[in-house]
């Protein structure tokens, strides 16, 4: 072999080490980032063994994220139900019912609708109870002198519309039918301007936010996400790709949302799911502005691009810079004290009920 085919070989095994050497590279930056293994937690004062020696309190499972996380499809604490809230004259028609003597939880169960909605709109009934003289859903092994129906005047689906409407007063007459009550139905024509009016308004002052965060380089594995987003106090929702960041009140609904694709989190491999972008939201109605929730959503957003490498953007992907946040804070200040003011406080009840 000539020297100059030893020198082209020579040259042509270089040439493909570092073809070689520049894909492996490539392919380890653009890989998913992976979550790492936590630094091992500071035992409590005064934790010991029967030995005297202190250790970690463990909790029967590993804690640690060297693997991938699987998402736990279960009910999560924030899902217990909650006590239903009642009927209210300010978001609902309100419908007495008379009765000519005292009625059984048990028959006013059975006289109940098949279904609690007329059309789109949450149909309700609410016995006084002899005992307490309280208004309350009807439950078995209670007497009730007196009953009320009530359907909700707006919801996001709209106002209540004349089809709505009839389709409450066949079923609250039925029940009071059943129960040996006299119904006093509102004129239709007042309620359903009334449920135009409150629409009208609850249309007007509804926000439901979202920031995007976007990876600037390589993208994240699942566990890589729930580990930071874990981090700034979110954890684990029902459905794969969700998390939520709790209510300081219980079996109140979580102050913000965090999403990622679904797929990407139900993946046979998680450690090669890569997601690039994942969403924060906040639907203000629902959230006490005591949570201080947009704070918590701008702060929780700025901590994740920093630690993850990430943007944040709008819907659009335009960038959202400081001065575009402060003008959003503000913003919402003001939708704060309009709702106050109407009696519909972010994060209460009828708030909650008027805006979903």
């Amino acid at each position: 072999m000539s020297t100059l085919q030893i020198g082209l070989a020579v040259a042509g095994g270089a040439v493909l080490a570092g073809v070689i050497a520049y894909n492996t590279w490539t392919s380890r930056r653009n890989a998913p980032k992976q979550a790492v293994p936590e630094p091992a937690t500071v035992p409590a004062e005064g934790m010991a063994d029967a030995e005297g020696q202190r250790q970690d309190p463990t909790f029967g499972q590993d804690h640690t994220f060297d693997r991938e996380p699987t998402f736990d499809s279960g009910l999560s604490p924030l899902t217990v139900p909650e006590k239903k809230p009642g009927l209210d004259a300010l978001i609902d028609v309100m419908t007495p019912v008379v009765l000519d003597a005292v009625v059984s939880g048990d028959a006013a169960l059975a006289a109940m609708p098949t279904t609690r909605r007329a059309g789109s709109k949450p149909f309700a009934v609410e016995g006084l109870n002899v005992a307490t003289q309280t208004w309350e859903t009807p439950a078995p092994g209670r007497r009730y002198s007196a009953f009320q129906a009530g359907v909700q005047l707006a919801n996001r689906t709209g106002a209540l519309n004349e089809i709505e409407y009839s389709e409450f007063v066949m079923k609250a007459q039925a029940f009071a039918d059943a129960v040996n009550g006299a119904p006093e139905f509102p004129e239709m024509i007042d309620e359903v301007a009334r449920g135009r009016e409150l629409d009208q308004f609850a249309s007007g002052h509804d926000a439901q936010l979202s920031f995007t965060l976007r990876a600037r380089q390589a993208a994240w594995s699942p566990g890589y996400v729930q580990q930071h987003a874990a981090r700034v106090g979110f954890i684990a929702g029902v459905i794969p790709g969700r998390m939520v960041l709790p209510a300081s009140a219980p079996h109140s609904p979580a102050v913000l949302g965090l999403a990622f694709d679904t797929q990407a989190a139900m993946a046979d491999d998680l450690s090669q799911s890569a997601i690039r972008e994942v969403t924060l939201s906040l639907d203000v109605p629902q959230v006490h502005r005591s949570e201080q929730p947009f704070v918590r959503m701008r702060d929780a957003s700025i901590a994740l691009a920093a630690a993850m490498d990430g943007i944040i953007t709008d819907d659009n992907g335009q960038v959202l810079r400081a001065e575009t946040m402060d003008v959003i804070g503000a913003d919402l200040e003001q939708l704060y004290d309009t709702l106050d003011a109407r009696d519909l406080s972010a994060g209460s009840v009828l708030a909650r009920r008027l805006f979903s």
